[in-house]
């Protein structure tokens, strides 16, 4: 019973753990790289039980995935413009935002690291993709409803997201609105 009352009240301590936890691992990301830290680590960073990071997320790896994929919810949702150029705009610009940010290297590393560990990473890997196509695909399949031709989720991967990441990993110059709009426009081309 305490699980359930705990579970709907989203500003509790249960809240408060979650975000000390992410900023933990974000922090240790960022310090030392992955791989280079253990749950107890994070659990003390955090100020928590190891006890209560493999209760709730199980393992590394399905914590590691969580954090990517609440902080890409948290920092660049779905938007929803009214039009499929508004939407793939403002959702570049909200990723652009993100991965420039003081923590945007060490979570795209992270996403990265996720593919090497294993059975297990590339579970937490494949869950955070799918769930990220699923959002995708709600705008694309917005923009469809409104009459408009969207692309394929794998072609917005391709043409947007592959070389916001690619610039930001190779330091191969910035992401300015030119440049967004420029990858929004050969998408829709």
């Amino acid at each position: 019973m305490e699980d359930q009352v705990r579970a709907r009240r989203p500003g509790g301590r249960s809240a408060r753990v979650r975000a000390a936890v992410h900023q933990a691992v974000t922090d240790l990301v960022g310090e030392r790289g992955y791989g280079n830290f253990t749950i107890g680590e994070i659990a003390a960073r955090a100020g928590v039980a190891d006890t209560s990071l493999y209760r709730r997320w199980g393992n590394l790896q399905a914590l590691l995935s969580d954090v990517l994929l609440a902080r890409l919810n948290a920092q660049s949702p779905m938007p929803d413009t009214g039009s499929l150029a508004g939407d793939l705009r403002t959702y570049a610009a909200a990723v652009a935002r993100e991965v420039t940010g003081p923590d945007g290297l060490a979570l795209i590393r992270l996403a990265i690291a996720l593919s090497g560990e294993g059975r297990q990473g590339l579970q937490a890997r494949d869950a955070l993709l799918a769930d990220r196509r699923r959002q995708l695909q709600a705008m694309l399949d917005r923009a469809r409803d409104r009459g408009e031709e969207p692309p394929d989720a794998l072609e917005v991967l391709d043409h947007l997201l592959a070389p916001i990441y690619m610039r930001v990993l190779f330091d191969a110059g910035p992401l300015t609105p030119d440049y967004l709009d420029g990858l929004v426009d050969r998408l829709l081309r």
